[in-house]
């Protein structure tokens, strides 16, 4: 199985350089003025154009106004939206009708009762990025860099197309995945020194982590 990954809260050249490097496949630019990821949309377009097609550009917004949308879309150009907040199956049918591209939905997961949440949505979003719920009280609803426990994922219907979220980094990612068979990763605090800070290192660690992982199926 082809894994996607998702590096997400990229705010520098160097960090999406390096994320370029190991064949990303997925860049994410996050649009949240709470979260220490936020990125300016001349940032966001810079770091766009140093893509050129190398990997999908997702950018990832709460409960955003048409007006912020438009901006992005017309500006950064992206290949998916990824939405993160409250967003309601109408809701989602309206962005999607708006700007014709594929959306991502958040889903935030504590136990298996929540992935019921997922039901409404069915036919209309693209792909799933299944999130650890935030603790009460935080700022934001992602990126909090804790994760969920990944086995009340074992009753999904294994066809389902979903990102993984929440913890992920170099030293439980063989775990994640031998656990939940996810068809991709999305990590932004695991590769991070402290919010918001990507760190080249920490990047290249997370993929040598995926590399080993790869080669140990091929050789099974």
């Amino acid at each position: 199985m082809t894994l996607d990954i998702k590096i997400c809260g990229l705010k520098t050249h160097e960090a999406l350089d390096a994320a370029l490097a190991n064949k990303a496949t997925h860049i994410g630019f996050v649009f949240f003025e709470k979260s220490p990821r936020h990125i300016s949309l001349p940032q966001a377009v810079s770091l766009r154009d140093s893509v050129r097609g190398q990997a999908q550009v997702v950018t990832v917004t709460v409960d955003a106004d048409n007006m912020l949308l438009d901006e992005i879309v017309y500006h950064v150009k992206p290949n998916l939206l990824q939405l993160h907040g409250l967003e309601t199956p109408r809701r989602v049918v309206e962005i999607k009708n708006r700007y014709k591209l594929p959306i991502m939905k958040a889903f935030a997961i504590s136990n298996k009762s929540n992935l019921q949440n997922i039901v409404p949505y069915h036919g209309i979003i693209d792909r799933i990025l299944f999130d650890a719920k935030a603790s009460k009280g935080a700022f934001q609803p992602g990126g909090n860099g804790v994760a969920f426990n990944w086995q009340v994922l074992d009753t999904l219907d294994r066809e389902i197309n979903y990102f993984l979220s929440g913890g992920l980094n170099a030293n439980n990612i063989a775990e994640a995945l031998r656990t939940t068979r996810a068809h991709g990763v999305d990590v932004s605090s695991g590769v991070e020194t402290e919010p918001g800070v990507k760190d080249v290192d920490l990047i290249n660690a997370f993929f040598s982590a995926v590399q080993k992982i790869r080669k140990k199926e091929d050789e099974v």
